[in-house]
C-alpha cells in the first residue's frame, strides 16, 4: 500500500498501529479502525454498551500503541470538576499555590460511566475536550497532544444516570458500540484469562501522530462528494423522520472523519463508501429523530441512505 500523495506518512505506519491494537482487541476490526479515525481527525469517542465487553481495554490499548499516557476517571455522582481538571495546592515549604494537574492531562483519557456524574462535572470534561485546555483560577493550561477522550455511557434505562444533553453529545466525533465478540474472539478472551490490561509497545513515535493529523488535512474530497454530503445533511433538516436535523458542526465532523478514514484505508482521496460508513457513528447521536431512542435515528439514516444513491 502506497503512501498518500504529498504525505510524509507511510501507510504501513497506520496498519502497524491498527495491528498493534488488534493484538488485544480481537474480532473488532471496524471499531479499532474508527477509533484510529477519531485520533487522526482530532475527535473524541462515546462508547455506549453493556459492562464487560472491553471498553477499558480498547482505550488503554490505544494509549499504548500511540506511545502516550493513559488515565482512567471513574465518574460518580460525587465527582467534582476539580477531580477531573486539577486544582491549586499549597506547596510544602514554599508557601505558594501550585497547579496540580488532574487525570484529564493524559493522551488518552477513559471517562468511565460519564453519565453517572452530575451535569456540572460533565460540562467541565466536555469543555476541556472542546478547548483542549483547562483554566484554573484564571490561568490556562494546555492539554497534551494527541488528546483523545473515550467516554463510556451506560444505557439510559440503568439507574442513577444523568443523560448527556444533546448539545454535549454533539461534542463527540463518533458514537460507537463494542458489541459482544464472536465465538472465536471470545474463546481467545477465555484462554487469555479475560480482558487483561494491555502491555503493548508503541507502534509509532509520538511525533508521527502529528504527521498523521497533517496528512489527513490534505486528503482530497471531490466536489461531487461534497455535494452528496451537503444533500444528505440538508435532507435531515426537512425530512419528517427527523425533529431536528444535522447542524453545520455535524456536517464538518463527517467531512473531517471521512478524510481521516480515507487515510487509514491508504488513499489520498475520499470515496462514497467512506462517507456512508461514517454516517451512523458520526451523525446518529447529533439529531433528534421522530421516534424513541438511538434506534430510531439509526433507522431513519439507514432509510435515507437507501433513498440517496451515492455519486458514480
Amino acid at each position: 500500500m502506497n503512501s498518500p500523495a504529498g504525505s510524509a506518512v507511510d501507510a504501513g505506519d497506520i496498519q502497524a498501529l491498527k495491528a498493534r491494537v488488534e493484538q488485544v482487541i480481537r474480532g473488532k476490526s471496524e471499531v479499532v479502525e474508527l477509533a484510529l479515525v477519531a485520533v487522526i481527525a482530532g475527535g473524541h469517542i462515546l462508547l455506549e454498551d453493556v459492562p464487560g465487553v472491553g471498553k477499558t481495554t480498547l482505550a488503554h490499548s490505544l494509549a499504548c500503541a500511540l506511545g502516550g499516557s493513559f488515565s482512567r476517571i471513574q465518574f460518580t455522582s460525587d465527582l467534582l470538576p476539580a477531580d477531573v481538571l486539577g486544582t491549586l495546592v499549597l506547596e510544602p515549604g514554599a508557601g505558594s499555590l501550585v497547579f496540580r494537574p488532574g487525570p484529564v492531562f493524559a493522551n488518552v483519557v477513559l471517562a468511565d460511566e460519564v453519565n453517572r456524574c452530575t451535569p456540572k462535572t460533565q460540562s467541565a470534561l466536555l469543555e476541556a475536550m472542546a478547548e483542549r485546555r483547562v483554566s484554573v483560577d484564571g490561568t490556562s493550561h494546555a492539554l497534551p497532544a494527541p488528546f483523545l477522550v473515550v467516554a463510556t455511557q451506560n444505557p439510559h434505562d440503568h439507574g442513577g444516570t444523568f443523560p448527556l444533553p444533546d448539545s454535549q453529545l454533539d461534542r463527540f466525533l463518533l458514537r460507537l458500540s463494542m458489541g459482544y465478540p464472536d465465538r472465536e474472539a471470545e474463546r481467545a478472551v477465555l484462554r487469555n484469562g479475560g480482558f487483561r490490561k494491555a502491555n503493548l509497545k508503541a507502534a509509532l513515535a509520538p511525533d508521527r501522530i502529528a504527521e498523521l493529523v497533517t496528512a489527513a488535512e490534505v486528503i482530497t474530497v471531490h466536489e461531487q462528494l461534497e455535494d452528496y454530503l451537503l444533500e444528505l445533511v440538508s435532507r435531515t433538516r426537512s425530512d419528517p423522520r427527523f425533529v431536528r436535523g444535522v447542524s453545520p458542526r455535524g456536517a464538518e465532523a463527517l467531512y473531517r472523519a471521512a478524510k481521516a478514514l480515507a487515510l487509514v484505508r491508504g488513499r489520498n482521496f475520499v470515496i462514497p463508501e467512506d462517507l456512508r460508513t461514517l454516517v451512523l457513528p458520526v451523525l446518529a447521536h447529533r439529531v433528534i429523530p421522530r421516534g424513541e431512542g438511538m434506534a430510531a435515528a439509526e433507522r431513519a439514516f439507514t432509510e435515507l441512505l437507501a433513498e440517496l444513491p451515492p455519486p458514480a
